[in-house]
C-alpha cells in the first residue's frame, strides 16, 4: 500500500472497523475507553501525544498491556506544515521515542495533528515507516469544546460505518464526556451487528491485494 496519502478507510470484505482516540493518554477518559473495549473483547488505536505520555505514562502502559495499539500523534501537537522540516522531524521523533519507552518497539501508525499534511510531511512520516491515518467521520467533530452532543457525534459517525472504516474520537484535552457516551453506544450497536474492533495496523493487514499493491 502507498504511504503517500492519509488512509481513511481500508478496502476489506470483513466486518471490521478501527476506533482511534487522539490526544491522550488521560487518567479519566482513556480508562473509560479501555473498559468499553474490554467488555467486547475489542482493540483500538490510541494516537498519543508525547507530552501526555510524559504526564501519564502509567496510563499508556495500561493501554499497551491491554493489547491496544499506540500510534504517534507528535510530541506537542503542532501543525507540522507550519514548521521547518527539521522541526517537524523532531516532533515526530520525540513522539516515537516516548512510545518506544512504553511498548519496547516501533509503532506503525501516525496521525498528523489537525490532519495538516503536505507532500513533505507525508514523505517524512513514510521515512519512519508509518502509515499516516485519517478518518471517515470527521464531520462528527467530537473535538469541539463545548462538545456537539452525543446524538450529533453518533449521527455523523453512523453515516460512515462500513467494513474497513477508521473512526476518529478524542480521549484527551478538555471534557470528553459526550465522546465516551457516544463511543459506548456505537460499540454496543456495532458489536450487535457483528463487527469486530481491531487496531489500525490490523485493519491495514486485512486490506485487499489491490490496496496493498496500488
Amino acid at each position: 500500500m502507498t504511504k503517500g496519502s492519509l488512509v481513511h478507510r481500508v478496502p476489506t470484505r470483513e466486518k471490521a472497523v478501527a476506533f482511534t482516540f487522539d490526544d491522550g493518554p488521560h487518567p479519566i477518559y482513556t480508562e473509560q475507553v479501555l473498559e468499553i473495549f474490554r467488555k467486547v473483547n475489542g482493540k483500538a488505536t490510541f494516537c498519543m501525544i508525547g507530552q501526555e505520555i510524559d504526564k501519564f505514562g502509567d496510563i499508556a502502559v495500561k493501554v499497551h498491556a491491554a493489547g491496544h495499539e499506540i500510534a504517534n500523534h507528535t510530541y506537542s501537537h503542532p501543525d507540522l506544515t507550519r514548521l521547518t522540516l527539521e522541526e517537524a522531524r523532531a516532533e515526530i521523533l520525540l513522539g516515537d521515542e516516548r512510545i518506544r519507552r512504553v511498548t519496547g518497539k516501533p509503532t506503525g501508525c501516525f496521525r498528523p495533528p489537525y490532519f495538516a499534511v503536505n507532500d513533505e510531511i507525508l514523505s517524512l512520516a513514510a521515512e519512519f515507516g508509518y502509515d499516516s491515518i485519517g478518518c471517515v467521520n470527521g464531520e462528527a467533530r467530537d473535538w469541539e469544546q463545548p462538545q456537539p452532543g452525543v446524538d450529533y457525534i453518533l449521527e455523523h459517525t453512523r453515516a460512515t460505518v462500513e467494513g474497513g472504516s477508521i473512526f476518529l474520537f478524542h480521549d484527551g484535552y478538555g471534557n470528553r464526556g459526550h465522546t465516551i457516551e457516544a463511543v459506548r453506544a456505537l460499540v454496543s450497536e456495532l458489536a450487535a451487528a457483528g463487527y469486530r474492533f481491531v487496531t489500525v495496523s490490523e485493519l491495514i493487514g486485512l486490506a485487499e491485494t489491490s490496496f496493498r499493491n496500488r
